[in-house]
């Protein structure tokens, strides 16, 4: 990790060490009137108990599946949605391959040629990834299964997201899922402390650094 402190308005970060930029791979649709068919399957309410087809991203409640609840009610659907989806992955050797999730409502369980990807993940309302390049097989078609249950098993989050709110409570994979394929060496992810005079303080969190690589930044007023 690098530190920087500086006073600008704009700032662009790249690594020296090579020149090869970030492959995103949309495996849904990038928004609501643009999606793409999944396979599906959902344990309860309408349209439950048969694998068919839904539209990713969306909330299954809105497809006809499952049950509605507002956050007050007492009893609520448990339902859980089961997902498939192909997908083909190219000559990427060399490189780090990550599937990355916008948002999932909410328990996420992912698993990438009958492999975990990682641990589920609870919280329906951020962006989480797994690193899944030991997991895919290149210049293939590889399949991705997805659970998600409406309800998490973290009485924390249900209280947060679930329960109490004055709103819907909805199911399902309600943003896009993408692969993101980067270089051995890559920058993770930054995070900026801006300050009210201007200055700030960015730290850059950098994977597989090797002796002789420059981060670079480039500022601009």
């Amino acid at each position: 990790m690098k530190k920087y402190c500086l006073a600008t308005l704009g700032l662009f970060i790249t690594l020296t060490s090579f020149a090869q930029s970030t492959i995103i791979k949309y495996l849904s649709g990038t928004d609501k009137d643009h999606t793409v068919q999944w396979d599906f399957f959902c344990t309860d309410g309408r349209l439950s108990g048969k694998w068919t087809k839904i539209a990713v991203p969306s909330c299954w409640e809105l497809q006809g599946f499952g049950a509605y609840n507002y956050g007050g009610d007492k009893n609520k659907a448990h339902e859980t949605g089961m997902y498939k989806h192909e997908f083909a992955v190219g000559a990427w050797t060399g490189k780090r391959i990550f599937i990355v999730f916008e948002g999932s409502m909410t328990d996420t369980k992912v698993t990438i040629n009958g492999k975990s990807a990682g641990p589920i993940h609870q919280g329906s309302f951020y962006r989480f990834k797994y690193d899944i390049t030991d997991l895919v097989k290149f210049n293939a078609q590889n399949l991705l299964e997805v659970t998600v249950d409406k309800m998490s098993a973290n009485a924390g989050v249900n209280d947060a997201e679930r329960n109490y709110s004055d709103f819907w409570v909805f199911g399902g994979i309600y943003r896009p899922v993408y692969l993101e394929v980067v270089p051995e060496t890559y920058i993770d992810h930054t995070a900026v402390n801006a300050k009210a005079d201007g200055s700030f303080q960015l730290d850059v969190y950098a994977k597989n650094l090797k002796d002789g690589d420059i981060i670079e930044g480039q500022c601009k007023n």
